[in-house]
């Protein structure tokens, strides 16, 4: 063996390169502004959705602190329906679709292919300006013009809501744009760009995930997009397509809204599960089981999804035989994702699991998720759901589903790459400290909601009877310390990028690609195209005590 440490691709781990990084690749907000290195493109989304979910989440206190008490406690019903709406369409439309593939995605997904950008690096700029002008209208528009029709846009209020309705869909129908040139580019990348070597079945599974968004973004935004259009027509001109009163089907808008809406959960959820896939394999030491099954199962659920959406409608009036035939697909979309949670957990069997910070996500998304898609059977089948319809156990499960998978997992994500996107290392010890206190949190706001949901507790009500105070005091509380978490985690993330020691190439042990190069990447990514070698195949890997970092020993 030589002495000489080199990655998978046979380049030399954390050599600084010669002409920088590509942080320092530029002076200037312009250089940032108009960028088309797609490394800065994903730091921009980063920074735009982490705004978008700090105010998201100053919204969800808000209505937390409102259900404190039954009657008023800091606003009144109007502008409760109004935080309701803001917190809603900003954490869906702003936070939870765009957050992976645009930030970590955008950042990621070239360097894991040894490529020095994605297919089309002026789309991915236009698609980050689109989602910054499709935000402005949102955000302004439920603002200034108090949009309190919630984030589903249910018609016949919609048509008939004297807020600014038309501006705030006007603004999703803008980022829905966005993310379809996001889709389009990660696909048209993911054929052209894989480097000699790298079949179909030798990718990295992130890639698989994004590779099986991008299908549903480019095939399910479109019917979202034209249906905002309707809405819109129909305020302006008083064309009969939604509101009973001018001969339209309300139901319809339903039927329009779902189809796009459930596929657009595995738009949310698919790219955590890559994330997933990953983190346990890189903590657990050990090749990933069931390779091929996770890969297959991303493309089912892509599938699959498009057939799911009238299980949203079981209280809605459809004939008796759809009812039965959503709720028997409803069960069998779950298959796919059951695949992926046992080969996670066959691949960390006997495993040499390590628990820094990003294992401590998976971990907790392998237990929140799993509630979140058990809870999911309850919901599916048409004896429960009948019950549950509308009241806080839908909540508590979206929750479960939406934060406890996507959210927990782009937590993981951005833990597991910020060393790279950055070159520096944040406090092991703070982050853990944030990861379990956002899992107390979290349990202890929804938990509560799944018990007074079964109690028949509605959901989105402003006041509620007092024998429901309890539990809400107890989700609010729970609301409290996360916040307190994500404050923690802002904290040291921050102070990392100028305090943390400086990152080595690989600190985790991984062997992808993106871990070849130094962190932070420089601007080209690579100076030539690294040789492939198996994504999950992490022998020779050796922790190197002078960098803190994992360098494979090459033969001499």
């Amino acid at each position: 063996m030589s002495d000489a440490a080199v990655g998978s691709g046979g380049a030399v781990l954390g050599t600084p390169p010669a002409g920088g990084n590509y942080l320092s690749h530029g002076h200037g907000l312009a250089s940032w502004l108009f960028t088309l290195d797609h490394k800065r493109i994903g730091v921009l989304y980063l920074i735009s959705i982490l705004i978008s979910f700090f105010l998201g989440g100053v919204f969800a206190m808000l209505i937390r602190t409102e259900l404190l008490t039954p009657g008023r406690t800091l606003m009144g019903p109007d502008t409760y329906n109004r935080m309701f709406t803001l917190h809603g369409a900003i954490m869906i439309f702003l936070f939870i679709i765009p957050g992976v593939p645009g930030a970590l995605g955008n950042f990621i997904l070239p360097i894991m292919l040894g490529a020095k950008d994605v297919a089309f690096p002026k789309l991915n700029l236009a698609s980050w300006w689109l989602y910054v002008i499709g935000s402005l209208f949102a955000i302004l528009s439920m603002v200034l013009g108090g949009a309190d029709t919630g984030w589903t846009f249910y018609t016949p209020y919609s048509v008939d809501s004297t807020s600014s309705v038309t501006a705030l869909t006007f603004g999703a129908f803008i980022l829905g744009f966005s993310s379809i040139f996001t889709g389009l580019n990660f696909i048209v990348t993911i054929h052209k760009l894989r480097p000699k070597g790298m079949t179909w079945f030798k990718m990295p599974l992130f890639l698989w995930s994004l590779y099986a968004t991008a299908i549903i973004q480019i095939l399910a935004t479109p019917v979202l997009g034209i249906t905002l259009l309707l809405l819109i027509v129909e305020r302006a001109f008083g064309v009969g397509i939604f509101d009973p009163a001018l001969g339209g089907d309300p139901v319809l808008f339903q039927h329009f809204f779902w189809f796009y809406s459930h596929p657009a959960v595995y738009i949310m959820i698919l790219p955590a599960m890559g994330i997933m896939s990953e983190l346990i394999s890189t903590f657990s030491h050990r090749t990933i089981f069931g390779y091929r099954f996770i890969a297959y199962s991303s493309i089912a659920i892509a599938v699959i999804s498009f057939l799911v959406w009238g299980h949203h409608m079981f209280v809605s009036g459809q004939s008796n035989l759809a009812n039965m035939v959503f709720s028997f697909l409803t069960f069998l979309v779950a298959i796919p994702s059951a695949i992926k949670v046992f080969n996670w957990l066959a691949t960390m069997y006997k495993g040499s699991i390590t628990l820094e910070t990003p294992m401590i996500y998976a971990l907790m998304f392998l237990a929140l998720f799993g509630i979140g898609g058990l809870t999911g059977l309850f919901l599916g089948a048409l004896a429960t759901d009948v019950h549950l319809s509308d009241t806080y156990f839908i909540v508590a499960h979206f929750h479960y589903t939406m934060m406890g998978g996507v959210v927990i997992a782009f937590l993981g994500g951005l833990h597991y790459w910020w060393p790279k996107m950055f070159g520096r290392m944040y406090s092991e010890r703070w982050g853990q400290i944030a990861a379990w206190l956002l899992f107390v949190g979290f349990n202890l706001t929804f938990i509560s909601q799944f018990l007074m949901g079964s109690k028949g507790m509605p959901r989105r009500y402003y006041t509620y009877l007092e024998r429901f105070q309890p539990y809400h005091e107890a989700s609010t509380i729970g609301g409290y310390i996360m916040a307190v978490a994500f404050i923690i985690m802002a904290v040291y993330l921050v102070d990392s990028l100028r305090r943390g020691r400086p990152a080595p190439a690989n600190p985790w042990g991984s062997a992808t690609l993106e871990w070849v190069c130094a962190s932070p990447p420089p601007h080209d990514n690579f100076a030539t195209t690294p040789q492939f070698t198996d994504p999950y195949d992490m022998r020779g890997l050796e922790l190197d005590p002078k960098t803190g970092g994992y360098v494979r020993r090459a033969e001499a």
